[in-house]
């Protein structure tokens, strides 16, 4: 009996994976000296896509996979975190089959920009170490390194849809390191161009959070330029997206200029000027602004979002006919988040997980409910545990009540829901209703006015190719205050060193603070108590001298991240003088 011929798809396949066993592939090059692997992946991205689907498929269930962690010679990924809300859906040796697969294409990807990096490295100078240049995926055309991104993303995209692997098991530290990203985004703007960018699960967050400062620099400058130009033919116009409010008023003056704004307008740097108050705005005041308009518009003054006992994350309050006025007020709160990105201000506020998901178009589930309201979460799976009897004593329809201004209004979760008792073959099908009436049919209106507010400012910016953890880290910053980081970045000035007493003192008082006190001495120096996204290393931090001992209390310029210290004499002068300081922080002590 004849054996039925092989197709020249599946030969190639079988080559493939035959090649791709070899731990050793990645170092492999032709008798011309270019390399095997970029060839191996222009194979597979060849393939018809039910082969490549196959491939995927095999990535997870091979018993035979190449154990790279200990072959390959470049690491391929170092430093990352599996999100905490990230499930994974594949079994323990599917994930390792499969993530060693990974680890081969970040092996090469690794070794190629190291090369790279190191072949347009300066010349050391006299005793020193060679500079490392940047280099982008443009200039690495010649090194095939395309073809294997592209085979990578290939890869990504079934991790996403089968979770076999954490999402940050695909950045590579070698990229992230490397990338020239003054070079990269001008290109990934082009129709044509090739750039890092365009393959971002490859790219850290806090490297797409320099993308999304980079692209709004250009985009301030080029607003800059322009305003200068309409001011030489149409008269003066300010360059600046300037807002002049009351601080007794925050959210309705604010949300009238805004309302005034063109597009273009909202484009600008922004500049922040308190009615009656003297001050430049270089950044300190802009962020002040922030914080204190944020926490108004999440107050129960405005009552558009709630919090339940047990959560400290905001949400949507349901209601049944919103008037406008609520509704401006949720539009002009995601204008604010917008705005604080492109200006890139963190913000102290406390949206849940599934905020971020729906701003960017990802699907929420039962586990995103848990942050929101634990205790509806806890109630709704403990449906699944209960007999029919005791679902049939419960007497419960497919009904949700909510209350409205004082009223208690229901809401029928399907059409005739209120005849349609709860069972066991309907309880899944009712958790997954309430869950959409949770988190879509209650807010829908709310929702589409403050995606809205947030699309005007960030709607096509690259905040669109972040994963939702990634975004919420560009809005909110990390919760790692790591002060040992912070010290070894610190920039001194005004003749102070590292290793000048005084400032000895200060680490020394600092290690001591609980992380209120931490919080609050960031507030003091920065005008934010946030942690920008890549932990306090990425930091500007400045301590300048001002002056010799004295009684005075410490200052700071919050606008540059300067904190002006006295060269105090003892430790436990500088100690009450700083905590007298940071207890006083709101409205003083900051020029």
């Amino acid at each position: 009996m004849n054996a039925e011929p092989c197709d020249e798809h599946d030969i190639q396949m079988s080559a493939v994976l035959i090649m791709l066993l070899n731990p050793k592939i990645t170092e492999y090059v032709n008798g011309d000296s270019t390399p095997v692997f970029p060839e191996l992946c222009s194979a597979i991205m060849n393939q018809p896509s039910s082969q490549r689907t196959s491939l995927m498929q095999y990535f997870a269930t091979s018993d035979a996979a190449p154990n790279t962690r200990d072959s390959l010679p470049y690491t391929a990924v170092t430093g990352v975190r599996t999100i905490p809300d990230e499930q994974l859906l594949g079994s323990d040796s599917e994930q390792a089959s499969f993530e060693r697969y990974v680890d081969i294409f970040q092996s090469y990807v690794t070794q190629e920009m190291v090369k790279a990096a190191q072949r347009v490295a300066r010349p050391a100078a006299a005793g020193g170490e060679p500079t490392t240049q940047k280099v982008s995926l443009h200039g690495l055309s010649s090194c095939s390194l395309l073809a294997v991104v592209q085979c990578m993303a290939l890869v990504n995209s079934y991790n996403n849809t089968h979770k076999m692997v954490s999402y940050t098991a695909f950045y590579n530290d070698a990229v992230n390191e490397h990338i020239d990203i003054k070079d990269d985004v001008p290109r990934f703007r082009m129709p044509d161009g090739v750039s890092f960018c365009g393959y971002p699960f490859l790219l850290s967050p806090t490297t797409k959070s320099e993308i999304i400062r980079i692209e709004s620099v250009i985009l301030m400058r080029t607003e800059l330029q322009d305003s200068f130009f309409r001011a030489m033919f149409s008269g003066v116009t300010c360059p600046y997206l300037v807002l002049e409010v009351r601080r007794d008023n925050l959210v309705r003056d604010t949300l009238y200029q805004l309302d005034l704004k063109f597009s273009q307008d909202l484009r600008k740097q922004l500049k922040v000027r308190f009615v009656g108050e003297e001050g430049v705005d270089e950044g300190g005041v802009q962020k002040e602004f922030f914080q204190l308009i944020v926490r108004d518009v999440f107050s129960s003054k405005y009552g558009i979002f709630r919090a339940s006992e047990n959560s400290h994350f905001y949400w949507f309050r349901p209601l049944v006919a919103p008037g406008k006025d609520a509704l401006e007020e949720i539009r002009l709160t995601g204008q604010l988040i917008g705005l604080a990105v492109y200006n890139a201000v963190i913000l102290d506020i406390h949206l849940p997980p599934a905020m971020y998901k729906k701003l960017l178009g990802v699907p929420v589930t039962r586990d995103d409910l848990r942050e929101v309201d634990p205790e509806l979460h806890h109630g709704l799976m403990q449906l699944l545990n209960l007999t029919p009897d005791e679902l049939e004593f419960l007497e419960r329809t497919f009904e949700v009540e909510y209350e409205d201004l004082g009223e208690l209004h229901t809401h029928e979760l399907i059409p005739g829901g209120a005849q349609t008792l709860l069972t066991t073959d309907n309880r899944n099908l009712f958790i997954d209703k309430y869950v959409d009436f949770v988190f879509n049919s209650s807010c829908e209106q709310q929702f589409a006015e403050f995606k809205g507010g947030f699309d005007r400012i960030c709607g096509s910016s690259y905040v669109r190719y972040m994963r939702p953890q990634e975004l919420e880290l560009l809005v909110c910053g990390c919760s790692d205050l790591d002060f040992a980081a912070l010290e070894r970045s610190t920039i001194y000035d005004g003749g102070y060193t590292k290793s000048t007493v005084v400032i000895q003192y200060f680490w020394q008082v600092v290690s001591e603070f609980t992380d209120e006190l931490k919080r609050k001495l960031l507030f003091f120096a920065t005008s934010s108590d946030r942690v920008p996204i890549g932990g306090l290393s990425k930091l500007h931090f400045v301590i300048a001298k001002n002056g010799g001992d004295s009684d005075r209390l410490p200052t700071s310029h919050t606008c540059f991240n300067v904190l002006l210290l006295p060269e105090y004499s003892t430790l436990d002068k500088l100690r009450e003088r700083l905590l007298t300081a940071i207890h006083n922080s709101e409205g003083f002590g900051m020029i």
